[in-house]
This record gives structure tokens, C-alpha cells and sequence, in this order.
């Protein structure tokens, strides 16, 4: 996030590429009732901002860290105090997901889960099952491209990372036998309570690939409880918004490959992925964080992929998956996801 008056622009290479989806809903999606406030878009790693102030309308600018990563908030508030509260009460809600999704905090409800449900279905918060379900609906869309019982392998790949070493392919094999979406269940019971089960034992969750942007989308809302509705978030690769700045049709973004140069944007979110720039270089090749469920090795595919629809859950997820998923015709596949537009973008080799 820049500061107010400081612009870049994303640097996006050649090759790009545009899908859009045909407007259907997506299937098997589920919300919790806050879930259900509009939020915004924001398609570009960078804010243009300095918009000063209209209708007596201030903007503030506020910052800290969870998830692993700098959480950027900038609203319009009419005063300094009614900003405060709702930048307190977004970070305060990115602190309750944190506890319920971090896959590095042992206490948390996640790792409470993958100790426990091997075999017998634990009961889970409704919002770890909002994302536990919406992960499973785009494991099963992407023939398993989005993983997230991946954990063994991202944990391999976080020590290759530091040690500059690939896993070797016995580690690999033994990783991927705790691995498998289509051994984890998410569902509810006669009763209505909500559960999960692991069907391996030794199995991990890893959430790295969509809890930043439901949170994004959280924090949105409990800004507008605060009685703030002209916000942005952003959180690493991942941005959502509500209403624009003031006098404005939108959050100005200069995108390269996108018409036109420069869109308007509010009412919906944005998630960058890929190995464009997050890799590392082992033995003269580069892999990225991202790593395939598939064959269980860091993505080498030099891809740079923007999603952007009205929701964070859903671009988060998704800019995951079409990475691993790569070029090629996804229509199909974004279809299933109202409103979803994905740009891709090869980097020069």
C-alpha cells in the first residue's frame, strides 16, 4: 500500500490474457449473514491516492501485521476518531481469523482440527467453515489445482526455501500420502452443526491460499458496522473495497493489459498470484511458493495471474488455483463464479 499521493503501477509483462465468466452463481457457495455486505475491487498491486477530503470526509491511512503480512487500511471517515474505531475493528477481526486459520499458531482452531478429526468429525466455527467450504467447492472445480490438505507439502517447501535445497523425492512421496482433498470432509450434521473430518492421518491444512482474502472481506464489514462504507484493504496479493473516495466512480487503477489502461472500481476485491516474483532459485531454476498439489514441487511456470471478483474468498482461492492451473481456456471454469475475471500475464524468459 503507498501512502497518499504516491502512485506505481503494477508491471505486468507480455503475453496477457483476459477470461471473463458467463454470470452464473456459484454453486455450492456458502456465507455467513455478515458475509452477505457488498464489498469492493480493487485490480492493481498499488492505490493512486492524495483525493483530499469532499462532504466533509477525511482519508486516513492505518497499518499493521497479522497473517505473516503488513495489512494496509485506508478509509474515509468524518473525523479521527470514527476512523480509529474502524480501523480498530478491522484489525480486530483480521486478529480472530488469524486465531482460527494460522497454520503457524499451534493453538489455533485449525490446528486444533488437523490434531484431532482424523476419523471423526470435529465441530468448527462458522467462519473456518465458510472458507473449509468454499476451498472444497474449488479443489473439486479445479480437479484439485487448490489444495488446501497440501500443508505436508508446504512445509517442505518452506524448509527448501530457507536450506536453498529441493525435498528430495522420498520426502515428497511421504508428504503427498498425507495429502488429498478428496479425503477431507466438510459438511453439516441432522442437527445443523457444523463439521470437518480428516480421512489420513497425519494430515495438515494449509489455508495460505484464501483465508487472507475472506479476511479482507471481514474487515470490510466490520468497518461498516463501525459505520465506515468508503474503505480499501489490502493484505499481501489480495485487496478488497468498499465504496470509493469521495466524488470519484471508483478506486482508480492502472492496470497493463487491461483495456484501457485504467478501470473504476468499488463493490468487490482483487488477488494476485504466482511465481512472477515470489520464488526460489535452486540449482539455476526457480520455484515458487505456490506449490502444485498435484506433483507436489513450487510452481516453475514464471505466471502471473490477477482474479478479480466481489468477493475476496472467492479471488483469493482462485488466483491460487489458476496458477497452478495455468494458461489456457478457463471459461469453463470461472463460469462457476459470479462475476470472476482472471488476467494472465508470462514473464519474459
Amino acid at each position: 500500500m503507498l501512502p497518499a499521493g504516491t502512485g506505481s503501477i503494477l508491471k505486468l509483462t507480455n503475453d496477457s490474457g483476459i477470461f471473463s465468466s458467463n454470470g452464473c452463481r456459484s454453486a455450492g457457495a456458502v456465507f455467513p449473514k455478515r458475509q452477505m455486505l457488498m464489498m469492493a475491487a480493487v485490480l492493481s498491486m498499488v492505490l493512486c491516492g492524495g483525493y483530499g477530503t469532499s462532504d466533509k470526509l477525511t482519508r486516513f491511512d492505518y497499518g499493521q501485521v497479522h497473517m505473516g503480512v503488513r495489512v494496509n487500511v485506508s478509509l474515509y471517515a468524518h473525523d479521527q476518531a470514527e476512523a480509529e474505531a474502524a480501523a480498530g475493528a478491522a484489525y480486530k477481526r483480521f486478529n480472530e481469523l488469524e486465531q482460527i486459520m494460522s497454520d503457524y499458531r499451534p493453538d489455533s482452531e485449525l490446528m486444533l482440527l488437523c490434531k484431532n478429526a482424523y476419523n471423526q468429525p470435529i465441530k468448527v466455527s462458522e467462519d473456518l467453515y465458510v472458507v473449509l467450504r468454499r476451498a472444497q467447492d474449488v479443489a473439486e472445480r479445479s480437479d484439485g489445482a487448490f489444495d488446501v490438505t497440501c500443508g505436508p507439502l508446504v512445509q517442505l517447501w518452506r524448509a527448501a526455501r530457507k536450506s536453498k535445497r529441493l525435498p528430495s523425492e522420498s520426502e515428497l512421496d511421504e508428504a503427498k500420502r498425507h495429502t488429498g482433498w478428496v479425503n477431507f470432509l466438510v459438511g453439516t450434521n441432522s442437527n445443523g452443526e457444523r463439521f470437518a473430518l480428516l480421512g489420513k492421518p497425519g494430515m495438515r491444512l494449509d489455508l495460505g491460499g484464501i483465508a487472507k482474502g475472506y479476511a479482507c472481506d471481514q474487515a470490510l464489514n466490520a468497518m461498516f458496522a463501525a459505520g465506515v462504507d468508503r474503505a480499501l484493504v489490502e493484505a499481501g496479493g489480495d485487496m478488497a473495497a468498499s465504496g470509493g473516495p469521495p466524488g470519484t466512480a471508483g478506486w482508480p487503477i492502472l492496470v497493463q493489459g487491461y483495456p484501457g489502461g485504467e478501470v473504476f472500481l468499488k463493490r468487490g476485491a482483487l488477488s494476485t498470484s504466482g511465481d512472477l516474483y515470489q520464488n526460489v532459485e535452486i540449482g539455476g531454476k526457480k520455484y515458487s511458493h505456490i506449490v502444485d498439489p498435484r506433483t507436489g514441487y513450487g510452481l516453475t511456470t514464471r505466471l502471473q495471474v490477477s482474479v478479480l471478483a466481489p468477493d475476496g474468498l472467492t479471488t483469493d482461492s482462485l488466483s491460487t488455483a489458476l496458477s497452478v492451473m495455468g494458461e489456457g481456456d478457463k471459461a469453463a471454469f470461472l463460469a462457476y463464479y459470479y462475476g470472476a475475471r482472471a488476467y494472465f500475464v508470462k514473464a519474459k524468459r
